[in-house]
C-alpha cells in the first residue's frame, strides 16, 4: 500500500531480461514492495548503491514501459507509523493515459490526460487519481480526457515539470470509487437496481 506522495527519485541503471535496476539511496530488503512510476514491484536484489526489481510480462504490457529511462518516481510501501498525506494507492495500474495538452495559467500547470472510457467511468470531479505514482486531484472529467491542475510545489518535487504532450503515463483510479462502482454493477447485474435504496447505498459506502 502506498500514498502517492513522492519523496524520492531513482535513476535507471539498466533494464534487461525483465530486470530493472535503479540507482538510489533507498536500501530495500529483499521482498519489499516499491512503487516505480506508480507500479508496485518487488525488490529481488539490493546492493550498496542500487537495487533491482523484476517486471513480469503482464506488468510490462500494462505500464508505460518506455518511461523506464533516466529518472523515475519511487515510493516504498507505507508503514503503520506513516501519515496518509495523499490517498490510498495499491500500485496496480489500471490503464495508460496520454498527455494531450499542457499549459500554464498563472502559477499553475494544466494537464489534459486522455484515457479510455472504462478508466474515465471510475473518475469523479475533485476525486483522487494516481498518475505515474503521484497522488493528484482531478479537476474535471470529460468524454475523452480528464484535467489535472498541478500546483508549483508538485511540479518542483516530482518529474511532472519535464512532462510534455505525447507522453504516456500510468494511471491508477481511486480504490474507493473503483470498489463502489464494482458493487453497484453487481447489484445492477442481479436486477436489484430498482431496490437500491439510500440505506443500501449508505451501508456500502460506510464500509469504506
Amino acid at each position: 500500500m502506498f500514498s502517492g506522495l513522492i519523496r524520492q527519485f531513482a535513476r535507471v541503471r539498466n533494464y534487461r531480461n525483465n530486470i530493472l535496476c535503479l540507482e538510489s539511496p533507498l536500501f530495500p530488503s529483499l521482498g519489499d514492495s516499491i512503487a516505480i512510476n506508480g507500479a508496485c514491484l518487488t525488490a529481488i536484489e539490493t546492493q550498496k548503491d542500487y537495487f533491482c526489481v523484476e517486471i513480469s510480462k503482464e506488468t510490462a504490457q500494462s505500464i508505460a514501459i518506455e518511461n523506464l529511462i533516466g529518472l523515475v518516481h519511487i515510493e516504498p510501501a507505507l508503514q503503520f507509523s506513516d501519515g496518509l498525506h495523499g490517498h490510498i494507492v495499491q500500485g496496480h495500474i489500471d490503464s495508460i493515459g496520454l498527455i494531450i495538452k499542457k499549459e500554464t495559467i498563472s502559477n499553475q500547470t494544466i494537464f489534459h490526460v486522455q484515457a479510455d472510457s472504462k478508466t474515465l467511468e471510475l473518475m469523479i470531479n475533485k476525486g483522487s487519481v494516481c498518475v505515474d505514482g503521484v497522488s493528484l486531484t482531478i479537476n474535471y472529467v470529460c468524454d475523452k480526457y480528464f484535467e489535472l491542475v498541478v500546483i508549483p510545489h508538485t511540479m518542483q518535487t516530482t518529474l511532472f515539470h519535464a512532462y510534455q504532450t505525447g507522453r504516456r503515463v500510468n494511471i491508477e483510479t481511486d480504490i474507493i470509487v473503483r470498489s463502489l462502482f464494482s458493487l453497484m454493477q453487481k447489484h445492477i447485474a442481479n436486477k436489484q437496481h430498482n431496490n437500491i435504496t439510500q440505506a443500501i447505498f449508505d451501508s456500502i459506502t460506510l464500509g469504506y
